[in-house]
């Protein structure tokens, strides 16, 4: 079968001759031990300002697995993952996708094809641990994944983007429409019969992380909004709860008056002010959140454009 490998970069100028390397290597070995009969591995540069597809080009001509998509404009990383899925639904029979950055473990790819050997559409690379993280970072995760499925979500627990994909998958992932894209919900819900391959995920490389905090809480916050609505229905249990506690100020209040009691002032009603105006602000936040994503969906803008390619036809 022919195997594609998707990689997505941005600015990743530091790693792309070792990633490339270490990737050849295993798609070479895969080869020859005829698990796969042809590997290919496509770089899907997100709109880079470092020098990443003139060395795209030039391994191109080094390797010959070696090709690439260079988008015209930065649409961020689940917009370029997915514009290499794309391509490989077409023109492969299973796609892995991996992050240029070297932290997921290469040699677990062959184990992925394994499965899908056996018939297996979908494999998931899962974290065995994480102990390469901060203790901020691996507690925001964990909390983060518990809150998806707490919420009704379908996702696998520490798996990010690493993953095998059988072509039917594939297929059946393009024909998503809508452009507010979380593949590890969107991947989980196909249904499709899967696996799971363990690994220990690396320090970075080399270079810098292109996830700070705000583009993760970013990224939490659609991963939330795309596959749940509970939030909302939470606001309207928030209501039920504000208007009970009002009818019992009212009943409170009312005894106050025929006992000749004094009612609190205005700290108390200070207080409340603030709390019932912040929830009201939390709510419009949240509609807000699901209204922005209708507002993205119905102007129907086309994901990403492609400037440049290197494909093997053209390399032939």
């Amino acid at each position: 079968m022919k195997l594609v490998i998707v990689v997505p970069c941005y600015n990743e100028e530091e790693v792309l001759s070792e990633t490339t390397s270490r990737l050849s290597a295993v798609i070479q070995r895969m080869v020859e031990e005829g698990r796969i009969t042809e590997g290919q591995i496509l770089y899907v540069d997100d709109g880079s300002r470092d020098k990443t597809w003139s060395l795209v080009e030039s391994l191109s001509t080094a390797y010959a697995c070696v090709s690439g998509l260079k988008l015209a404009h930065n649409v961020g990383h689940q917009q370029a993952l997915w514009a290499g899925l794309e391509w490989a639904a077409v023109h492969a029979d299973a796609a892995v996708s991996i992050d240029a950055d070297l932290q997921d473990d290469v040699e677990a790819i062959p184990l992925m094809v394994d499965y899908f050997n056996k018939g297996i559409d979908i494999v998931f690379g899962v974290r065995k641990e994480r102990k390469t993280d901060t203790f901020f970072k691996k507690h925001t995760a964990q909390a983060f994944y518990r809150l998806i499925r707490g919420l009704g979500g379908d996702i696998v627990y520490n798996h990010a983007d690493f993953r095998l994909m059988s072509k039917r998958t594939l297929q059946a992932l393009v024909s998503f429409p809508e452009r507010n894209l979380f593949l590890r919900g969107m991947v989980s819900s196909l249904g499709y019969p899967s696996a799971i391959v363990y690994y220990n995920r690396s320090p970075r490389f080399a270079g810098e992380s292109k996830y700070p905090f705000s583009k993760m809480l970013s990224f939490a916050l659609d991963g939330i909004t795309s596959f749940s609505v509970r939030p909302l229905r939470y606001i309207t249990y928030l209501g039920l709860v504000f208007i009970l506690i009002a009818l019992l100020a009212i009943v409170y209040g009312i005894c106050s008056f025929v006992e000749g009691t004094a009612i609190p002032g205005w700290t108390s009603l200070l207080v409340s002010l603030w709390f019932i105006g912040g929830a009201i602000l939390l709510a419009c936040g949240i509609i807000g959140e699901y209204v922005g994503k209708i507002y993205k969906e119905v102007k129907r803008r086309p994901r990403y454009f492609v400037e440049k390619t290197i494909l093997p036809k053209e390399k032939n």
